[in-house]
């Protein structure tokens, strides 16, 4: 019997995802679990798998085709069954998704297409193996590259990100060329992501009804910072945002409060610390998940967070890798941004918001030297915690990185 293959909700989060790519074609034949399509969620890319084996007799959503969840993108069924039933149920096309040409009759500067781009999904030359990363197929699929004519300067002649950046560049360059100046004050307007447009509803949904305040502390990480170097001379791969994380799982387990969410009638308080790492990607922010971050050594939330922050970028997470988080940690010390404020998560209660390090005068003992201080910036949900709670929080955080040997 023939089977609807719909969107599915894909993140905890998501409305709606575009198909990037299909990995089978009409009159294939699948089997159950093998994965059928590539699609972008709000959070990354993800492999969409069948449910039902059969042969694949309509495939509804084309490659860049924006669809809501649980809309009709395909049909399985056996090879000589009728299925016009199902499809003639199936909403028009342009309700289900439409490609982003339609979107807008004006040429889109940020979907510039490469020298002998034709679709939006990635092609290679007949006869050619197609060997790409990740990354860049979804890069070539979304502006419609034609991977058999470039060069890839990856291991093994792979296609790269770098490949699909030279291709846009070197299109932007001609189309700029042949295209007509245009005068002064003229608007260019660029299509939100899937990301993107998750991250304007969420910000809404979390900065207008959650009543947000902030606390922050300068911390002496003079002895942090020596211990870190040392680390960092043995070749020990650790950074100052893994000890961040491994002191705030710490001061979470102490004030447990402040690993809580608010749940209406009533305040959620986690025996277990799961920690959300922000990490920006080309076109947003997402948070994987370091859970049970108060039972793991500072070496394995090190290991744990550098390969989390490697699947972001490339956009192949897992939910259960960005969802679940109890508290979040926003660091744009790296940056050179030596103070800020964050927007909480919800239903997370709080945020901890990272300075740069900074070396500046201090007075010890009647004496002027030089100290290495860190603002930290804690923004904390009024409804589920009072300024005093947060403030032994963030007291408590500061101790232990200003003593680093009370984390051990």
């Amino acid at each position: 019997m023939a089977s609807r293959v719909v969107m599915p909700k894909l993140s905890d989060t998501m409305e709606e995802g575009k198909i990037l790519r299909w990995l089978k074609q009409e009159g294939d034949l699948v089997e159950t679990g093998q994965t059928l399509a590539e699609v972008e969620t709000d959070k990354a890319t993800v492999e969409m798998e069948a449910y039902t084996s059969g042969v694949i007799r309509k495939i509804v959503a084309a490659p860049g085709d924006t669809v809501k969840i649980g809309a009709l993108i395909a049909v399985i069924g056996s090879a000589d069954e009728d299925v016009s039933a199902l499809l003639e149920a199936a909403p028009p096309a342009a309700t289900v998704g439409e490609h982003r040409e339609s979107k807008s009759p004006q040429p889109q500067p940020a979907r510039v297409t490469a020298p002998q781009a034709a679709s939006r999904e990635p092609h290679v030359a007949v006869g050619r193996a197609l060997r790409a990363s990740p990354l860049a197929l979804r890069m070539a699929a979304e502006a419609g590259i034609n991977l058999g004519a470039l060069q890839g300067t990856g291991p093994q002649g792979r296609v790269i990100k770098r490949d699909i950046e030279a291709a846009l560049a070197e299109a932007s360059t001609t189309q700029a060329a042949a295209r007509p100046a245009q005068p002064a004050g003229d608007v260019q307007e660029f299509e939100l992501s899937s990301m993107r447009r998750t991250i304007a509803r969420r910000l809404i949904q979390s900065k207008a009804p959650v009543p947000h305040f902030y606390l922050t502390v300068d911390a002496a990480v003079d002895r942090l910072y020596e211990a870190y170097r040392a680390l960092r001379d043995e070749n020990y791969p650790i950074s100052l945002n893994d000890v961040i994380i491994k002191a705030s799982a710490a001061a979470l387990k102490r004030h447990p409060e402040m690993n809580a969410s608010f749940a209406g009638d009533r305040v959620k308080q986690y025996s277990h610390v799961h920690i959300g790492v922000a990490v920006a990607i080309d076109d947003g922010l997402i948070t994987p998940v370091i859970r049970d971050a108060d039972t793991k050594s500072l070496a394995d939330i090190a290991a744990e967070a550098k390969a989390l922050a490697e699947r972001a970028r490339n956009r192949r997470l897992q939910p259960n890798e960005y969802t679940g988080a109890t508290f979040s940690i926003s660091n744009l010390g790296m940056m050179g941004i030596e103070e800020f404020s964050a927007i909480i998560n919800p239903p997370e209660a709080g945020i901890l918001a990272v300075g740069a390090v900074r070396e500046v005068p201090v007075v010890e003992g009647g004496q002027v030297k030089v100290g290495r201080r860190m603002k930290l910036t804690l923004s904390v949900d009024h409804r589920v915690a009072d300024g005093a709670q947060a403030a032994r929080f963030l007291g408590t955080l500061r101790r232990m990185l200003e003593n680093p040997l009370l984390l051990s």
